[in-house]
């Protein structure tokens, strides 16, 4: 089997997030004051957030997905995104990017995501 191109052997397909820093879980909240607007759940617990990166600068790099790529919001997103986390204390700098590898799926949500949706 070959690896996708960029990738090297053993690479997880999302990167770790910054669950030890300190701004971690308020970063974490403020993503979840946004919301796709045809669903109502919030993107953090829809499992669109793949990783949230605080560097030693506090900037914080999010990397997200969308649930399907035609999404009518994807230019809208990320400024959505940004708009929530830059606010924050201490937060030098938000950067949002959107990738598609790998693709969202229903799998990806909270317990609490498919509750709301009636999946459980």
């Amino acid at each position: 089997m070959t690896e996708p191109q960029g990738k090297l052997e053993g690479t997880p397909l999302i990167e770790p997030s910054s669950t030890d820093h300190p701004m971690y879980d308020q970063v974490v909240q403020a993503c979840r004051t946004v919301y796709d607007p045809e669903i109502p759940v919030n993107i953090y617990d829809l499992g669109l957030i793949y990783t949230i990166i605080i560097d030693p600068e506090n900037v914080v790099r999010i990397t997200m997905t969308l649930t399907a790529p035609g999404c009518p919001v994807a230019g809208d997103m990320p400024g959505w995104l940004q708009e929530a986390v830059e606010p924050l204390p201490g937060v030098n700098r938000v950067e949002v990017e959107i990738t598609w590898d790998p693709p969202w799926g229903m799998d990806m949500m909270s317990d609490e995501a498919r509750l709301e949706l009636g999946f459980m």
